[in-house]
């Protein structure tokens, strides 16, 4: 197995599950200015801190960052000849032309294209920092299941995300990233020995417990990753992640309303992360193979689950093992199978028995509602009392409200808790 390498991280107080603790960024050390001083040197009148400086609409045009129209366009999930007709006095080729960095958009032009993505006029003047790889393609479970252009959309939303974040650091500290790597390039492919003794030291790498893990959303935002639960009328396209360096999204469908499921999901996806990086295919069924065993080892460590699993079918040990791990059954019937607690015989009996009971859709002992996010929206607050308000930020950041909206909405409420 490659060796396991930790991520970024640093001093920086975590994020707390229970209090809000994302730190005031007061202010900035040398060394920040300094990066800061270096970007603004290296990138000159190309770009422009939007936050500090009101830019008329010429300065925008001047500053226009291809890459910004393309993340627009997909949002609304328009095509090239779709926006000219929208936009109006621009053809598609135009438009592939501005997108492509071979030419710049005229004022006016950019003024009717920002009226009809719905996005302010700002939103095109490029911010100064690196921009985001656009060869990143993400990791969805199946490319056959999802059209290019419900995969663009949803990407851009996941490009949002990370925008948001960093346009968010600006003012509050997040959580520092803390993702150790397993990169398949140090050695050979990956056998399921060392899928299993990776899950092991994230666990440790991470400080978790021994035993369930009590919320799997939450241990990735204490980490760093910014996980996002969003729907967007993408039907087919479940869990992704996209590995950006700075900030790792991951994306959960909103429609998934199982908390078993959704808990793998994201388990599933923080495997793509430490196993996969940026070098695997996407949608094969090694990486997903892969990824789907990191979960159930992160999950499920074998030193703590496998005296549980029985090896016979016995249906109310399962389920209550469903209740104490948070899994559901069909992963736990997996494990079994993969730790060797239970034959091939009565693995297939049992997954038979799953399909005729209609439970391979619907299993009895349902868990409540999925993990939610709270990391982005707890900085938004903490934001707020340092007397930028959440209007006043996105029109700082040149962001589209409607879709910030859109993916700080949980879509799934929590359980309301009782003060007593």
């Amino acid at each position: 197995m490659g060796t396991l390498h930790p991520g970024v991280s640093g001093g920086t107080a975590r994020f707390d599950p229970a209090v809000t603790k994302v730190r005031l960024r007061c202010e900035r050390t040398d060394q920040d200015r300094e990066s800061s001083a270096h970007e603004r040197t290296r990138t000159g009148a190309e770009t422009a801190d939007v936050n500090n400086a009101q830019l008329d609409p010429g300065d925008i045009a001047a500053l226009f960052d291809r890459s910004r129209l393309r993340m627009a366009r997909e949002l609304r999930g328009l095509t090239q000849v779709q926006l000219a007709r929208e936009a109006g006095s621009v053809t598609a080729a135009s438009v592939s032309q501005f997108e492509k960095g071979h030419t710049r958009p005229a004022t006016a032009t950019l003024q009717r294209l920002a009226v009809a993505l719905r996005v302010p006029l700002s939103f095109f003047a490029a911010p100064a920092r690196p921009p985001a790889q656009e060869e990143l393609a993400g990791f969805f479970r199946s490319l056959r299941s999802t059209s290019p252009r419900d995969r663009q959309q949803a990407l851009a939303y996941v490009h949002l995300a990370r925008e948001l974040a960093l346009e968010l650091e600006k003012y509050v500290a997040l959580p520092t990233l803390d993702l150790p790597r397993v990169p398949l390039g140090e050695g050979p492919s990956l056998q399921a020995t060392d899928i299993e003794q990776a899950a092991t030291q994230v666990r440790r790498h991470w400080n978790i417990p021994d035993g369930p893990i009590p919320d799997v959303v939450r241990m990735l935002e204490m980490n760093g990753m910014i996980v996002v639960r969003f729907k967007v009328s993408i039907e087919k396209v479940d869990a992704f992640c996209v590995n950006f360096p700075d900030r790792p999204v991951i994306a959960l469908g909103a429609d998934k309303g199982l908390r078993d499921r959704s808990r793998f999901d994201a388990a599933h996806e923080l495997g793509h992360l430490i196993l996969h990086g940026n070098q695997s295919q996407i949608g094969d069924k090694v990486t997903e193979g892969q990824a789907h065993a990191f979960a159930a080892a992160f999950l499920m460590p074998a030193s703590d689950i496998k005296h549980e699993l029985p090896t016979q079918l016995d249906w109310p040990t399962l389920l209550r093992l469903k209740a104490k791990w948070h899994v559901s059954l069909a992963a736990l019937l997996v494990r079994a199978k993969t730790l060797g607690v239970m034959s091939e015989h009565v693995y297939a009996q049992a997954w038979k028995a799953l399909s005729a009971r209609g439970w391979r859709k619907i299993e009895p002992g349902p868990l409540g509602n999925p993990e939610v996010p709270v990391l982005l929206q707890r900085a938004l607050k903490l934001l707020e009392t340092t007397g930028v308000s959440y209007s006043e930020f996105l029109r700082r950041a040149g962001l589209p409200e409607a879709d910030v909206t859109t993916l700080l909405d949980r879509d799934v409420s929590e359980r309301p808790r009782v003060q007593l």
